[in-house]
């Protein structure tokens, strides 16, 4: 064989090797928040919502506040631990992959919460309340920002040494996902009220943003307002995906409709579109 003929071939398969990899990358994902399951008829209308997700959608995320339970006194707790099985067996039934976030909703009620029981109904249903996992080429980051720190939302001193080791042990041009119920980045208040507060952004966010500073941090994933909001910020795009659950089950809030967010991606890019 000619050794031309052998540049072409190594070309050629070098090509085609590089197609095969974005080719594997390209994916497509469901990101649902706020759900807020508290009756039969939300969680039949949560189900019509999973029902409808395009038959693309290969994975499923919640960003929290999945069923609601820190409003429930202590013998309605048995109502709420049901909920988020029924819940569970819905996404379940998908037959896709799916994983949860917690939402400050998903917390055993104010006058139970001890500090260390304040997320056992959620753990003991879906698992862990922080964590990350691969799909396809890209790392996605479960937070649990829904931890509390002098009656503000923070990401605690333990789940953020967590999050420095596993940044720390990530390839700096892996694209990567993060998934947080309190937002990092949030006009809401401004917006909807003339004010900037942190009462709905978890006070650490810059500290945990920076880690991220050296990495493909390529979309942060968002939920608690039920607004649709767009933030890119040094790349990094940051979406407010609404909610199911709309104004509480009652309709649209301030505009934005009932609703969830599907992602495509392709390769290291993606795009993504609000489904009402």
């Amino acid at each position: 064989m000619k050794r031309s003929t052998i540049t072409i071939l190594s070309f050629l398969f070098v090509a085609w090797l590089r197609f095969e990899t974005l080719n594997a990358q390209e994916f497509k994902f469901a990101f649902l928040t706020d759900m807020h399951v508290h009756s039969d008829s939300t969680l039949d209308q949560v189900d019509r919502r999973l029902s409808s997700l395009s038959p693309q959608v290969e994975l499923i995320l919640s960003g929290g506040d999945n069923v609601d339970i820190d409003n429930l006194n202590t013998a309605e707790l048995l109502r709420g631990e049901q909920g988020l099985k029924q819940l569970k067996n819905l996404f379940d039934r998908t037959k896709r992959p799916y994983h949860m976030a917690i939402g400050n909703h998903d917390r055993l009620p104010r006058d139970l919460r001890n500090g260390k029981n304040d997320f056992e109904l959620f753990e003991k249903t879906f698992g862990k309340t922080y964590y990350a996992f691969e799909h396809k080429g890209w790392k996605f980051i479960i937070l649990n920002s829904v931890e509390t720190k002098d009656n503000h939302y923070v990401i605690s001193e333990q789940q953020l040494l967590w999050l420095q080791n596993l940044v720390k042990n990530t390839a700096k041009d892996q694209p990567l996902v993060v998934i947080s119920h309190v937002p990092f980045l949030s006009v809401y208040y401004p917006v909807l009220e003339g004010q900037y507060t942190a009462a709905d952004t978890f006070i650490n966010q810059k500290q945990v943003f920076d880690l991220f500073k050296t990495h493909n941090l390529k979309l942060v994933l968002q939920g608690h307002m039920h607004l649709y909001e767009e933030i890119k910020v040094k790349g990094v795009q940051f979406i407010t995906a609404g909610a199911v659950s709309g104004n509480w089950w009652h309709g649209n809030f301030e505009g934005t409709d009932p609703g969830h967010l599907e992602v495509d991606v392709k390769g290291k890019d993606f795009s993504w579109n609000y489904v009402k």
